[in-house]
């Protein structure tokens, strides 16, 4: 949109005065979100431009910045609202560039690419896509491509755009730390400094890069001022996150107990073989590497990550069935149409193989075990387990957008109390619906692949598992990958993960008496590395 925020506080007042006599001006609503979106406002902003496609719902261009405000709030509805896009195009250049933003925050980052690309051969000098497409090559690991596009744009005359030159100069550290110069990317990140007073991006991969060069000291300051600012977005876009006694995992904050099992009325369903393999575990466990070894095998095919059970139970509570309190007010009809509906999204991601098995790996999908249960009760569990603590930093180190995971990263004693929420809803609903479960730790998967692989081929019935073996050459062909893995998975399989924890000993001193009863469960020391 062309609409000037030089005096927003004026722009809203007038659209406000506006909208109180023609309260169905879409246009009005579209603005009043459009300007509440550029300043941070992300519930103001969802619900003016949701009121917007109320009144206009074939509107591209609401469609797009609704969506937008949905990413930022979380709200799985995002991506129903731009599915269309291909019936939009072309569009004009701020939109059809609004329109790639909106999708590679949609797990559409392929496809936000082409649109982009579209868009520069009409208008190839269009600086916002350019600088849109470097990022999302580097995303897609098309690291060449990406750093041709940055360096000719450093190397034109940039006149008094110093923010183009900012976001040029961190796409170029981020790629310097990919390529191994990790001392030049941290570097140049000092000369430039942040993008804005919200840069949470930029102390991340600081952090990340002190990580790289072992300074824990820098690590955890630059990630201490990364995450501030996270919590200071999470305050605009999902304050509810932040209250006092709101659940770290809200899908945790519910259990089956076996009286309510008992009331579930017998129903036919999928066999084994028509059922979804489903990877979970906690973030950062390994599940992406064990994703890329079983997609590798043909007869298994992987969706990438997507949230298709989370997006199955707000359906339902959207009906008033509680997730997984009312599970037994679910009919045969009922749980033919989730498994309908849960195809449909499965094949909205990916081009099925119908004779392949379909792989489903969304680590916390470990919280949803009753409603994956009721809907595939013959359904195959690989559960990836790792050493907690390399597990909590991991995930510190790691830069979320959805709010649920931003809320429990925010320092290690969250996490850590967030690691044994889940871990205690796992093995409460485990005990009751026994479902089949294989358990692959990460330091024996990354100290015998080869083994490894036996076993999970024989758990899930494959004579032939040489396939696995060549998971990172698989995951290089496969271009995007949906999780904050991508840069390690389109790696062999090494070591220099396990034990990293023990750097950060120090500031592990809040989180491991509350990680010590899981710890015990699940076998590991804080005295080794296993």
């Amino acid at each position: 949109m062309n609409t000037s925020v030089d005096d927003p506080e004026a722009q809203e007042e007038r659209l406000l005065r506006r909208l109180a006599s023609q309260p169905r001006d879409a246009d009005a609503l579209l603005q009043l979100g459009w300007l509440r979106l550029q300043r941070g406002e992300f519930l103001a902003a969802r619900d003016s431009l949701l009121s917007a496609h109320v009144l206009q719902p074939r509107s591209p261009i609401i469609r797009i910045y609704a969506a937008r405000a949905l990413v930022e709030c979380g709200d799985y509805r995002a991506q129903q609202l731009i599915r269309d896009w291909r019936d939009w195009l072309p569009l004009p250049e701020q939109q059809q560039y609004d329109l790639a933003d909106a999708m590679q925050h949609t797990d559409w980052t392929a496809e936000s690419i082409d649109v982009l690309e579209d868009l520069l051969q009409r208008s190839p000098q269009f600086r916002p896509a350019r600088l849109l497409l470097a990022a999302l090559y580097e995303r897609v690991n098309r690291l060449e491509d990406a750093s041709a596009l940055v360096d000719r744009m450093l190397a034109e005359d940039l006149g008094d755009e110093p923010q183009v030159y900012n976001e040029l100069a961190h796409q170029k550290a981020h790629l310097l730390a990919r390529s191994g110069e990790p001392q030049a990317a941290q570097r140049l990140l000092e000369e430039v400094g942040p993008k804005s007073d919200r840069d949470a991006d930029h102390f991340f991969l600081l952090g990340a890069i002190a990580d790289r060069v072992d300074d824990a000291d820098a690590a955890m300051r630059h990630l201490g001022t990364a995450h501030a600012l996270q919590i200071g977005l999470l305050e605009r876009a999902a304050p509810q996150r932040l209250q006092p006694g709101e659940a770290l995992l809200p899908a945790a904050a519910e259990s089956l107990d076996a009286d309510d099992l008992a009331r579930w009325p017998n129903l036919v369903a999928p066999d084994t073989t028509n059922s979804p393999i489903l990877v979970v575990g906690f973030p950062r466990s390994g599940t992406t590497l064990l994703e890329q070894m079983l997609d590798a095998h043909p007869a298994l095919q992987a969706m990438d990550e997507r949230p298709h059970f989370y997006v199955l139970a707000s359906q339902l509570e959207d009906y008033g069935i509680r997730v997984p309190g009312d599970l037994y007010k679910l009919t045969q009809s009922d749980c033919d149409e989730l498994r309908k509906g849960y195809l449909m999204m499965a094949c909205d991601k990916v081009r099925r193989r119908w004779g392949a098995r379909l792989v489903d790996k969304n680590p916390l999908n470990m919280l949803w075990l009753p409603l994956i249960h009721r809907i595939f009760p013959a359904a195959q569990f690989i559960l990836a387990l790792r050493h907690p603590c390399d597990v909590l930093l991991s995930n510190y180190l790691q830069n979320y957008r959805a709010p649920v995971l931003m809320a429990a990263s925010r320092d290690l004693e969250h996490l850590a109390r967030a690691y044994v929420e889940a871990f205690s809803h796992w093995f409460h609903h485990v005990a009751i619906l026994k479902p089949a479960v294989l358990t692959v730790r990460y330091e024996n998967l990354v100290g015998d692949q080869v083994r490894t692989a036996a076993s999970i081929g024989s758990f899930l019935g494959l004579e032939n598992t040489d396939a696995m073996l060549q998971a990172d050459r698989h995951a290089r062909g496969k271009g995007f990958i949906g999780t904050p893995s991508y840069t390690q998975v389109i790696e062999p399989v090494h070591r220099r993960a396990i034990g990293r924890w023990q750097r950060y000993r120090p500031w592990f001193t809040e989180a491991l008496p509350i990680l010590a009863p899981v710890l015990e469960r699940l076998g590991y020391s804080t005295e080794t590395d296993g």
